[in-house]
């Protein structure tokens, strides 16, 4: 299934709301009719949200989670995840995050060097999910188009940079 910016979930009854200024909002719709959803913070912490099963819009849980507990939480959620060989960027002061561009961006139609990225930033732009396609590792050639997402990893203070260059209009 593909939610807004084209992104792959692996579930049909998943969605996924930017919260401008905040993170992400990922809502599930459970096989027994129930709703979760996941405020996703880029600050890297999480708030945990269960909803009444009679009243969707009624919240019954609600839990405030660090980045930590988090990963843990997702640990726990897919064992198979977990591999010695798998980076965890965040216990080297990293971040990854997605970051759309809009279809009134500056960037819509430009390439990707023109943006100055790593330079102003320190941020790398490791993929372009286009549509249902990842484009890895693109080069100052690569040309942008509103829709796109972004993988950017760096600092979060450069993540946050980036997002706000990306988000020119």
């Amino acid at each position: 299934m593909l939610v807004p910016g084209g992104i792959a979930v692996p579930s049909s009854r998943m969605s996924r709301t930017p919260l401008p200024g905040i993170g992400v909002r990922y809502d599930v719709n459970t096989r027994d009719h129930r709703r979760l959803s996941v405020v996703a913070r880029r600050d890297g912490s999480r708030t945990l949200n269960a909803y009444e099963r009679d009243d969707p819009d009624e919240c019954a849980l609600s839990m405030q989670l660090t980045a930590g507990e988090s990963a843990a939480l997702i640990d726990a959620l897919m064992p198979s995840h977990h591999s010695p060989s798998l980076l965890h960027t965040t216990d080297l002061g990293l971040v990854a995050e997605r970051v759309e561009l809009s279809a009134h961006s500056y960037w819509n139609g430009r390439v990707l060097g023109e943006t100055c990225m790593r330079t102003e930033t320190g941020v790398s732009i490791v993929a372009v999910i286009r549509r249902t396609h990842a484009i890895p590792s693109p080069g100052p050639d690569f040309r942008l188009a509103g829709g796109d997402t972004l993988i950017v990893i760096g600092t979060r203070e450069g993540v946050e940079a980036a997002d706000t260059i990306l988000g020119r209009e």
